[in-house]
């Protein structure tokens, strides 16, 4: 792969590919077929998991220990060509190991007995509709017609013969991928929508002489409809379906956090307020990302894009309105600028514009679109990141296309969050015909994060919200102790420490943080090999004798007295076994590593006759390595060691690197079995609400206050407490030496402090409330952690705990931290740098007792 995985989709991939290797042996041995899904939010990365399970399909991994399928061929379906195009550029983006020839889009003039193995074909459904080429003279409903209609151009197979034929031959395995597997699968109501569900139908179900596909996946964020189909489906077992944890994908920075509604406070024609608006907010982004892509001094400069979205049936007089409007907010744009994705696929006239068409899929690259013209064409499959203004001229009634569009406009054009930039990190949304009423069911939809119906953590939505940035009160000291200030990243399921030492390496060698980071990684590891094969000798020479015989039984059958016997025999290893022994051992130990200890043992083997003959004694005793249950967690814990000293060596250099650098260390240090610790980042610009609602639902000003590290134009912060937060807040600041409070971002951020915790085993990172900054008698800046949190809650406990743990190995950081809870009316409070108190939080097992008892004490 092009590309290194997130945690999230290393673990999909891990989960896809079981799956896949499950329903092939059973399509084998036993001719069952099966299906399941894949579910991840829309801009998780699907295509990108899809080209990383196709690797492993053909060519095997083993890093997910699985075995290449040497007759494997995949069907990828969808309904939309463009679509297919999009995902073939993306599947070659994203692989190294899938080549143009192995991506084949069907043509009209397609014609094979079979598909080939290793290879990837593109169907849509028009391919597969009545009057396509592909499917003339194939009748679905006959097993054996009697006078099959003839075939055109004399053409000796149809699209279905073919499909028939993969299936029918046992040295192939076919596999049906359908995009966007939700569509298709729907009602059957309208006769575009049957047609469709036909098609598909047939391809999972068979038709006339035509089989049942063997194996399928459908992907899409929405796959009820596909569930139901397939458990519906004719002699089709489900198997687990995969799920993405919408909380991760979000978390992992690949989409952007904050989504911003604007929308008239008064009833009248707004329309071109909010359109000069919008163009303000694109050139606004324009000129941040300009300076950003200068702060970092890289040659990749993102140019965001607005779309107008127009009503099904536009009046070009008021889209050249708005255009007007456009050009007179901003001088500096083009008329090469503009285009639109119409239906119609000719020059399009909008008052005094020309306007050219462009296809849904070259928006992303052709940066020279700044303004984009669309209805919902572009709404299903489209992918453009750089997308981050919306207009959209649709009636509040049309808010279902509203909210799909929104969908694909998440992605971060840098597939990455942008350390403490709200700005950079958002997209907007403007609605001239919308009410405050009607935008909250627009916010409520694009809360959601797929199926499940629930709101994705870290997102926001938030309506006319105000931009708040760096307080200029706040000194230069004040942000280093932040700085300073250590926080915690979730572990990672199934993490590698070696994988992630010889990773950490590459990256070392790369920014010349350490010249030969590659080879001395190895050489460490060589050392730690070394000693494993003395400390344990004796299991090792058993290991190795089981590597190098192969056992067995021999049947005796006296026919005469017919009585049969067992006897035991022993045969040498030839090479096949001891390398499967080798590569089984390799992933283990890891496949790099296991190839350079070979060569290092083979050069040092000087009674070998040759090269060979030392490899295969190398070969052999890695092998016996891997069977020697105890070697793997030495190597671990040494790899872990190595890259732990590593990252704090190189810890202050690191920090000197570029965003988009930084971001591949925190990528590694997240690698890890256990809650890595990671740097903070300064906030830029944070964008917040400025109203709450009352119990009536009328909106009403948040309370705004002072001293904050970040705030808008006159000094203030809004911000919405309740009576516990308030009281602390007040308290705090009352303080002697007290300068100024952060409040710490809930959702997942560079600048939000995270502290990991567990709860029923699964280890969740919370957020505490407040860090407060004041200065000591000589000038020391220090940094107090509040926590306000409510007994009543079934994670208060484990929170509560979480905080102790961190206290314990942070505790020097700060000069207090504290949880703060009400008993009885009453404000308590637990000091977690008192040994003591944590010793009981960690042992407790009724909060309340905690804060009712002598170890704490009145706020």
């Amino acid at each position: 792969m092009k590309f290194t995985l997130k945690d999230y989709q290393d673990e999909a991939v891990r989960d896809v590919l079981v799956n896949l290797r499950k329903a092939r042996k059973r399509w084998r041995e036993e001719g069952d077929r099966h299906a399941f899904s894949l579910t991840a939010v829309t801009g998780a990365g699907k295509t990108v998991m899809a080209a990383a399970a196709f690797e492993a399909l053909f060519h095997g991994d083993d890093n997910y220990d699985f075995e290449a399928d040497p007759g494997a061929v995949v069907i990828w379906f969808s309904d939309d060509p463009s679509l297919n195009e999009q995902t073939r550029f993306r599947l070659m983006e994203a692989s190294d190991r899938l080549n143009h020839s192995d991506l084949v889009v069907v043509q009209n003039t397609f014609n094979r007995e079979k598909f080939e193995p290793g290879k990837i074909y593109f169907l849509n459904t028009q391919k597969l509709g009545k009057k396509s080429l592909l499917v003339r003279g194939f009748e679905p409903d006959e097993a054996n017609p009697a006078f099959p209609e003839m075939r055109p151009d004399l053409r000796s197979h149809t699209i279905w013969d073919t499909i028939q034929n993969t299936i029918d031959d046992p040295s192939l395995t076919l596999y049906l991928v359908l995009d966007e597997a939700h569509r298709g699968m729907g009602s059957q109501s309208a006769a575009v929508q049957k047609d469709k569900s036909t098609i598909v139908k047939r391809l999972i179900n068979g038709a006339g002489a035509v089989p049942a596909i063997p194996i399928v996946l459908g992907i899409s964020a929405t796959v009820e409809r596909f569930n139901t189909a397939m458990a519906e489906a004719h002699e089709r077992d489900p198997l687990r379906n995969v799920i993405v944890d919408s909380a991760k994908v979000q978390e992992s920075g690949l989409l952007k956090d904050t989504i911003i509604l604007d929308i008239p406070d008064q009833v009248g024609q707004f329309d071109t307020v909010l359109v000069r608006r919008a163009t303000g907010k694109i050139k606004e982004s324009s000129e941040a990302w300009a300076e950003y892509s200068k702060q970092q001094d890289s040659k990749e400069i993102v140019k965001p894009l607005m779309v107008l979205q127009v009503p099904n049936t536009p009046d070009p007089n008021e889209i050249g309105r708005a255009l007007d409007t456009i050009f007179q907010q901003w001088p500096e744009l083009t008329s090469e600028a503009i285009a639109h994705v119409l239906g119609d696929h000719t020059n399009q006239t909008f008052g005094r514009h020309t306007v050219p068409h462009i296809s849904p899929e070259r928006v992303q690259d052709s940066h020279w679109v700044r303004v984009l013209i669309a209805k919902e064409a572009i709404s299903t499959g489209w992918d453009c990141p750089r997308a981050e203004v919306l207009v959209s001229f649709r009636p509040a009634k049309d808010r279902d296309h509203i909210t799909q569009l929104m969908g694909r406009m998440v992605r971060t054009p840098l597939a990455r969050r942008i350390p403490g930039n709200d700005r950079l990190n958002s997209v907007d949304c403007l609605l001239p015909f919308f009410d405050a009423k009607s935008v909250n069911d627009v916010a409520d939809a694009l809360m959601k994060g797929g199926d499940d119906g629930k709101d994705l953590p870290g997102r926001r939505v938030l309506i006319n919200p105000k931009e708040m940035t760096p307080n200029p009160a706040v000194a230069e000291p004040v942000w280093e102790k932040f700085r300073s200030l250590p926080s915690q990243s979730l572990p990672q399921r199934g993490a590698k420490p070696v994988k992630r030492l010889t990773a950490l390496a590459h990256e070392l060698a790369w920014d010349k943080l350490l010249p030969g980071a590659g080879k001395t990684a190895h050489k460490e590891m060589h050392k730690v090999l070394d000693a494993i094969q003395e400390r344990y000798a004796k299991e090792i020479a058993a290991a190795r004798k089981d590597v190098l015989t192969v056992e067995g039984k021999s049947l005796n059958a006296d026919m005469k007295n017919k009585a049969k016997s067992f006897d035991d025999f022993l045969e040498e290893a030839d090479y096949i076994v001891i390398e499967d022994a080798y590569r089984r051992a390799g992933r283990i130990l890891s496949p790099d590593i296991s190839r350079t200890y070979a060569e290092y043992l083979a050069a040092k083997n000087t009674d070998a006759e040759d090269m060979e003959e030392a490899l295969m004694e190398a070969h052999a005793d890695i092998a016996a390595l891997g069977l020697v249950t105890n070697v793997k967690t030495c190597l671990d814990a040494e790899a872990d060691k190595l890259a732990k000293a590593w990252f704090a060596k190189y810890k202050a250099q690191i920090k000197e690197l570029s965003d988009e650098r930084q971001e591949v260390y925190r990528s590694l240090k997240e690698m890890s079995t256990e809650p890595g610790e990671i740097d903070l980042a300064m906030p830029k610009s944070w964008t917040v609400a400025t109203t709450e609602q009352d119990e009536h639902g009328n909106k009403k000003p948040l309370p705004t206050y002072k001293q904050h590290m970040l705030c808008d134009e006159s000094g203030l912060f809004p911000a919405e407490m309740n009576d516990w937060e308030r009281t602390v807040l007040a308290a705090e600041m009352k303080r002697q030496g007290f300068q100024f409070w952060y409040r710490n971002p809930s959702r997942p951020s560079q600048d939000s402090l995270g502290i990991a915790y567990t709860e029923e085993q699964q280890v969740k990172i919370m957020r505490p409330d407040f860090i407060f900054f004041s200065a000591q008698e000589d000038g020391t800046i220090v940094a107090d952690l509040v926590d306000p949190h409510g007994t009543q809650y079934g994670d208060a406990l484990p929170k509560l705990q979480g905080l102790a743990q961190y206290a314990e190995a942070y505790g020097a950081v700060y000069r207090r931290i504290e949880a703060v809870a009400e008993v009885k009316g009453k404000l308590r409070v637990l000091d977690l740098t008192d040994a003591r108190v944590r010793k009981a939080v960690v042992a407790a097992e009724d909060i309340k007792i905690l804060y009712a008892g002598t170890l704490a004490s009145d706020y």
